[in-house]
Parts: C-alpha cells; sequence; structure tokens
C-alpha cells in the first residue's frame, strides 16, 4: 500500500506542476481532465502526508524512549506522544483503506431518477409524489439542481411515473442506494375506517449519460408526437408538443409531455433514453465480470424491497442494513444523510471484507 500512496504522491506533484503551465492552462480539454485527476488524488494524498507525520512523530517517540536517560516529567509527555501519534497511525491507514478502494466510475455524475407507483392504486401513486418531493429537498440541501424530466400525474396529485434529474457532484455517489422497492405503511386521506393500508414504490437510479459514452443510430428510433394532456384535462395543449420515442433494437420507451415545445420535450427524452441504454449496457458488462454484485449494498436492484417508511409508527426501516430511526417526517423532508452515510459505511466494509482487508 505505501509503494500504491508514494507513485500516487509523485503524480498528485506532476499534476500539479503540470497546471500550471501556460500550454496545459491553454489547452481546456486537457486542463480539465488534469483537474479532475488532481481534484481525486487530493483526499487520499492528504490522508497520506496525515500518516507520514504521524509515523514520523511515531518513530521521534519510539527513539527517545527507547534510548533512555529522560526525567519523569519528560518522560510521560513523549509516552503520550508515542500513544497518540501510533493512534493517528492506524485511523490514517484504515482511512487510507477506503480511500484506496476501487471507486465506481459514474460515483461523480449527475443522476436521473424515475419513480413509479407500484401495489396500492392511488396510494401508492401519492406516496410516489411524496417520495419526489423528498429526493427535491435533499437535492436543495446538498445544492444539486432539480430538474423535472417527465410526469404522469392522477387526479388527487400523485404520480403514476415522474423522471427527474438531479445535478450536481457526486450525485450518483448518494443516490445510487436508491434504487429498489420502497413500501409505505399508512391511512390514506380516502380511507374512511382509518385502517392502514400497504403500498409500494419502485425507484430506480440511472447515471446521466453523455451523448459521446451512447451512440445512438437515428435509423434506431421511432419517433411519435401526440398531444399532452395532463390530469384531469389540465395543462392540454392544442399542439403536437407531447413526444413518444422508441428504440427499436431495445424496445425502451421514453415519453416527456413536461415542456411546452417539441424540441424540448424531445432533448429530454433523448436524456433519459440515453441514461437508460447506458445502464443496460453497464448492468450487461456487470454481469458478466461480477455474479456477486446483487449482493452489494448499491446493486439498483429494483425488484428487491429496501425501505420501509411507517407513518403510525414514525419510523423508516432500511432493510438491507437493518437500520431503524423514529424520524420519518425528517426523513420525507429531505433528511437522508444518516440513512446514505450507514449505507455508504455499510458498503465499504462488505468491500474492505472482500479485498482481505
Amino acid at each position: 500500500m505505501l509503494d500504491q500512496l508514494k507513485s500516487a504522491e509523485d503524480r498528485y506533484e506532476e499534476i500539479s506542476q503540470m497546471l500550471t503551465d501556460p500550454a496545459v492552462v491553454g489547452d481546456s480539454g486537457r486542463y480539465r481532465s488534469l483537474m479532475k485527476e488532481y481534484k481525486s488524488l487530493t483526499p487520499i494524498i492528504e490522508k497520506y502526508r496525515e500518516y507520514a507525520a504521524a509515523g514520523e512523530a511515531f518513530r521521534e517517540a519510539k527513539e527517545l524512549l527507547e534510548a533512555g536517560g529522560l526525567d519523569r516529567e519528560f518522560k510521560e509527555v513523549v509516552e503520550e506522544e508515542y500513544r497518540d501519534s501510533q493512534r493517528k497511525m492506524d485511523t490514517a491507514a484504515e482511512e487510507l483503506k477506503i480511500l484506496l478502494l476501487p471507486k465506481d466510475p459514474n460515483d461523480d455524475r449527475s443522476v436521473i431518477v424515475e419513480i413509479r407507483g407500484g401495489a396500492g392504486g392511488e396510494e401508492a401513486a401519492l406516496f410516489a409524489g411524496s417520495l419526489y418531493r423528498m429526493y427535491s429537498m435533499y437535492a436543495a440541501a446538498r445544492g444539486w439542481k432539480c430538474e423535472l424530466m417527465s410526469a404522469n400525474e392522477t387526479e388527487l396529485g400523485g404520480y403514476k411515473e415522474v423522471v427527474f434529474l438531479l445535478d450536481g457532484d457526486g450525485a450518483y455517489s448518494r443516490m445510487k442506494y436508491e434504487s429498489g422497492v420502497h413500501r409505505v405503511q399508512r391511512v390514506p386521506d380516502t380511507e374512511t375506517q382509518g385502517r392502514i393500508h400497504t403500498s409500494t414504490v419502485t425507484v430506480a437510479v440511472l447515471p446521466e449519460a453523455g451523448e459521446v459514452e451512447v451512440e445512438i443510430n437515428p435509423a434506431d428510433l421511432q419517433i411519435d408526437t401526440y398531444r399532452a394532456s395532463g390530469a384531469g384535462g389540465q395543462h392540454v395543449n392544442k399542439t403536437e408538443s407531447a413526444i413518444r420515442i422508441t428504440h427499436l433494437p431495445t424496445g425502451t420507451v421514453v415519453e416527456c409531455q413536461d415542456e411546452r415545445s417539441q424540441h424540448k420535450n424531445r432533448e429530454k427524452a433523448m436524456r433519459v433514453l440515453r441514461s437508460r441504454l447506458y445502464e443496460a449496457e453497464q448492468e450487461r458488462q456487470a454481469a458478466e465480470i461480477a455474479a456477486d454484485r446483487k449482493s452489494q449494498v448499491g446493486s439498483g436492484d429494483r425488484s428487491e424491497r429496501i425501505r420501509t417508511y411507517n407513518f403510525p409508527q414514525g419510523r423508516v426501516s432500511d432493510h438491507r442494513i437493518g437500520l431503524t430511526l423514529y424520524k420519518l417526517d425528517q426523513v420525507m423532508d429531505g433528511d437522508l444523510d444518516e440513512i446514505i452515510d450507514a449505507l455508504i459505511t455499510h458498503d465499504q466494509a462488505e468491500k474492505l471484507k472482500s479485498a482481505g482487508g
């Protein structure tokens, strides 16, 4: 590990020098690529330097103690330094193991989130709306931009389906754990007997793909236009601005009617299509490479029930890691960090175990 870190530090210094070179600064593509590498190396190098400084302090204290001849008061100070620097070394070494774990190449990407009402009819659609609100508030708290891509509203203000983009640094690294089936237990507003209903909503989190990564042959697309219509006839357009794109080789269908402009709807639909095709290709590759992918927390298996939101008891439970929190109102208002941090920690521990760490 130390050889790997020394090489990484040499590379870090090399990039630092290159970033001040006018020839590099003038080449925006190269500058951006180096800046990205520099940024990804920074936390590793900072932690390595912490480890090295603690190691130096530890060796100095050890030498003094082994040499002997220290008065009692100074010896106590050196012993404390010896213990403290050893603790710092151990902590930094553990943190470095995590920092050096292979990084998900999609972690820095923005995401497209698709929420669909499952079992439970109108109540599931209303909960899909609640989850959309929760993720929107979480995005706002993290400084991410939330952009609605497409929505299929119901009469009572829920969503049969809602698709939106969360655009921000590291969005995928945190949101990828949200893929799966979310279950809600609550008394619906329409329920007169006060009975608790159980409904489900499916969430899919896709890393947003760029045009370069997913080449789509225009001949493979069937593009249909139709008149947009909202729940109860609201937002009805007199022009055919809504877009339906079918990718013929895979049968993937994307619809978008959120914008008044046909051109904007087409652009949004293409972004969603590109991300769906990118994810499908990634899943195909992952299945070839790793048969144990589904055992990972962030596997994104959409058939797996991952979380229950129990309103009568005010609790939320994540079934993958056995975490239960009695702060449902805060969670529904976008306070998701405690759950996501716990999922990340669990995921890292599993990967360290697999790596023999």
